[in-house]
């Protein structure tokens, strides 16, 4: 059993290729952890729905659903489960919804096996959300559910994309503290991210367009010139 790795954990593989799924069962046994493997798209998301599994390994092209279907449906359930998404499949685009979507990392195929157990150990390290993440909160006339990516102002259901979400959220959990446009792009995108930094500007101009009375005096959404954005309450 490799360093790192707890026998306590079951892990669910979501894989229509035969020998890549089998690879993974006895590769990720050998490490000491517990295995169940699916053949196809809505098996697997009928396994992964029970939320009795500590990680879940996904394809993206799968019979009868397809991974980012799975991983939605699940995201509306709030089932909690951390999700490694795996495609042969290497556009940014796919790597981008898999993250939006709720995936914590997204491989792409033909991908080093000493590589993915890592990744594995490093997920499963972190565990599920922690309790309270999911939490409503409201700023101003402004109201978001987490667990639902619900947002409302003054009762009213607002329209975020996905990305114009998860730009607003991490400068939410930022706490008031002044962040970078490449601070920013990496939170929502990743390191390796090869857009502008302009991009950031672009969404953060949508979004106040959507939760802002006045777009240009804006109160929650702040530019900090010279350096980022923050959140003010």
């Amino acid at each position: 059993m490799a360093e790192g790795a707890d026998p306590s954990k079951h892990i669910l593989v979501v894989e229509d290729d035969a020998s890549i799924a089998l690879g993974l069962e006895l590769n990720l046994q050998a490490e000491g952890y517990s295995v169940t493997v699916s053949g196809d798209g809505e098996q697997g998301f009928e396994l992964a729905r029970t939320g009795r599994f500590d990680l879940l390994i996904l394809d993206v092209m799968l019979p009868k659903r397809n991974g980012f279907e799975i991983l939605r449906e699940l995201s509306q359930r709030r089932v909690k489960t951390p999700v490694i998404m795996l495609s042969a499949r290497g556009a940014e685009l796919d790597k981008v919804m898999g993250l939006e979507l709720g995936a914590e990392d997204y491989v792409t195929k033909p991908f080093g096996l000493a590589e993915l157990l890592a990744r594995v150990r490093k997920v499963l390290k972190r565990g599920p959300r922690a309790e309270g993440a999911d939490r409503p909160f409201s700023f101003g006339s402004i109201e978001v559910d987490p667990a639902s990516r619900a947002v409302t102002r003054g009762g009213r259901p607002v329209e975020l994309t996905a990305t114009e979400y998860d730009i607003m959220m991490v400068l939410v959990r930022a706490r008031g503290r002044v962040l970078t446009r490449d601070q920013i792009q990496a939170a929502v995108w990743g390191e390796n991210h090869h857009g502008t930094t302009r991009t950031i500007d672009n969404f953060v101009l949508q979004i106040r367009q959507k939760l802002e009375d006045d777009q240009q005096r804006p109160r929650h959404i702040v530019t900090v010139r010279g350096v980022g954005y923050r959140f003010a309450p």
